[in-house]
């Protein structure tokens, strides 16, 4: 059994930082992928950053140069930064996690970019 456990959103002007954490349970963290989505109203919900066990990471091309994933696997945790944040990145935030080609998700944050 795998639980995920956002935090870190909340309400941020345009051009600022935020920086999501997810921590997660269960056993192996560090040998299991593990990516953030989002869904903002009205739309599918889409892949924002992933990383793998080695630490190699994508990024959705809406967010490259911005955004950072990264993990601490001696925590049971991975982040992400954001930076630069604008209007349109307001969404709510899953973590997720790949394990036997079972998805597991957090219950997400929330992230609202506005002046």
């Amino acid at each position: 059994q795998v639980q995920l456990v956002e935090s870190g959103g909340g309400l941020v002007q345009p051009g600022g930082s935020l920086r999501l954490s997810c921590a997660a349970s269960g056993s192996a963290f560090s040998i299991y992928p593990m990516a953030w989505y989002r869904q903002a109203p009205g739309k599918q919900r889409e892949l924002v950053a992933g990383i793998s066990s080695g630490g190699t990471t994508n990024y959705a091309d809406s967010v490259k140069g911005r955004f950072t994933i990264s993990r601490d696997n001696a925590k049971y945790t991975v982040y992400l930064q954001m930076n630069s944040l604008k209007p349109e990145d307001t969404a709510v935030y899953y973590c997720n996690t790949r394990r036997s080609g079972y998805d597991y998700w957090g219950q997400g944050t929330q992230v609202t970019v506005s002046s």
